[in-house]
């Protein structure tokens, strides 16, 4: 199903009696180092909470060659559908169509389509920004895109501004439904939809989840993109930083909260990035899953 008819659908959900209609869920994984049972065995814990799709990561400049296979074993073993991740930094248009058309022959309806990072070892290729490459593939397929959004701006941008300015040409380009980066502070995600919303952009806006599970973890995605964590958060990481099992479920509790607010705010969908693994993930949708608020 292609990703506007996705988010326009409505996902009821049948529970002790009482019927509400959920955000789409999606999961975002990465192609495993190796191509072992445990990857595939953690996605088929995924599987059971339905997802309309299975994000996979692409490498910039094609060197991510393992990515079509693990398509294949999702799209035909698992029998989940996609959205496969297509970086254009480093590309050339060739590249780049000769890998729609292994997408396509897949049987994938949905790309994300980013810029990448640039490699040092060779050229940017043809592309110099991801609404380049959505107007790109919006000429030579009939897939339907999704572009990146970030609440506090890339790391990249001078301003929250001049990025919504970026996205606008992402959307205008064809992008479908923007996935944001990570974030902690839901007020941020709130004031940024509104920014966009202001902007002429009407496209869905999902809200990308990413569990704590770890102080490296906080501080290397922090040290690579603008996060802000709160304060409060910070303290408990700080507490819990020595203790894997109280860290695991301090994210599992603080993704909760945050999930249940963005339910709240009747966002369309929940993107989560995983990380390859199903606990804290599974463990969030249990809570949120369950009887909606206000039922009694």
């Amino acid at each position: 199903m292609r990703l506007k008819e996705i988010y326009e659908k409505k996902n009821v959900c049948h529970n002790r009696a009482f019927e509400w209609v959920k955000p789409v869920i999606s999961f975002e994984v990465f192609p495993p180092k190796s191509n072992t049972g445990g990857f595939y065995g953690e996605l088929n814990k995924l599987k059971e909470y339905e997802p309309a799709f299975i994000s996979l990561t692409y490498g910039a400049a094609g060197k991510n060659n393992t990515s079509l296979e693990v398509l294949y074993r999702i799209k035909n073993e698992l029998r989940m559908d996609l959205m496969a991740h297509l970086t254009c930094a480093g590309s050339s248009r060739g590249n780049i169509e000769e890998w729609l058309g292994e997408i396509e022959l897949l049987g994938a309806e949905n790309v994300l389509a980013l810029r990448g990072d640039i490699p040092e070892d060779c050229s940017p290729g043809d592309f110099r920004y991801a609404s380049e490459l959505i107007r790109f593939i919006k000429e030579k397929t009939d897939l339907s895109v999704g572009a990146a959004g970030y609440p506090e701006g890339h790391i990249e941008c001078p301003d929250l501004f001049a990025d919504i300015a970026n996205l606008k040409k992402k959307t205008d380009a064809g992008a479908d439904v923007i996935y944001t980066q990570l974030f902690f502070d839901n007020d941020k995600f709130f004031s940024y939809v509104q920014l966009v919303r202001d902007a002429g952009i009407e496209v869905p806006i999902i809200p990308g989840i990413m569990p704590v599970i770890s102080k490296k973890q906080i501080e290397r995605i922090t040290s690579m993109a603008k996060i802000s964590v709160p304060g409060a958060l910070l303290n408990r990481i700080e507490k819990f930083k020595d203790n894997p099992s109280d860290m695991l479920k301090l994210g599992i509790d603080f993704a909760v909260i945050q999930c249940q607010q963005l339910i709240d705010a009747e966002v369309s969908g929940l993107h989560f990035y995983t990380l390859n693994k199903a606990y804290s993930t599974a463990q969030i949708l249990d809570n949120i899953m369950g009887v909606p608020n206000g039922a009694e």
